[in-house]
């Protein structure tokens, strides 16, 4: 089932509400961080201005996960991830900057932190994990995102 989008001239608060308690968004974001990314991007591409700005402040490790993703892959080959997912990768390994939007997408990805620990050579649970920028990027990304909402 599809996320719920803010109806009409509801406001900011009453569809966070709304988002944060709807089962679907519940069911498919069980960690209340991560749905609250999601439940503001909702919103925020309903009716807000995209925030152009963009921050390279996430940690070294973050950034180090993502180049251990990169020559795993470069040395061994895999077929996991998506192209998107091996651009972020790149990003984080490269120390650029990115955009709001990405480090939402990034607080998403906590949704598959069940599978981080699969070693890379026995699924993409990891590989994909520390490509994402592991536990050190997506924690930052949850955090950012909550600075970043907070002022505006």
């Amino acid at each position: 089932m599809p996320l719920p989008k803010p109806r009409g001239s509801e406001s900011r608060k009453d569809f966070m509400q709304r988002c944060m308690s709807d089962s679907v968004t519940v069911s498919e974001f069980p960690n209340r961080d991560q749905r609250l990314a999601v439940c503001s991007t909702q919103y925020r591409d309903k009716y807000e201005e995209v925030n152009l700005e963009s921050y390279n402040d996430y940690p070294a490790s973050a950034s180090n996960n993502a180049k251990k993703a990169i020559k795993y892959k470069e040395e061994n080959g895999s077929s996991c991830g998506t192209r998107v997912g091996w651009t972020r990768a790149r990003q984080l390994a490269d120390n650029k900057k990115i955009s709001r939007d990405t480090i939402a997408r990034m607080a998403s990805f906590k949704r598959h932190q069940q599978h981080k620990d699969v070693p890379y050579a026995e699924g993409c649970g990891g590989l994909m994990w520390d490509a994402w920028g592991g536990a050190s990027g997506i924690e930052w990304a949850i955090r950012k995102l909550k600075q970043i909402d907070k002022n505006k």
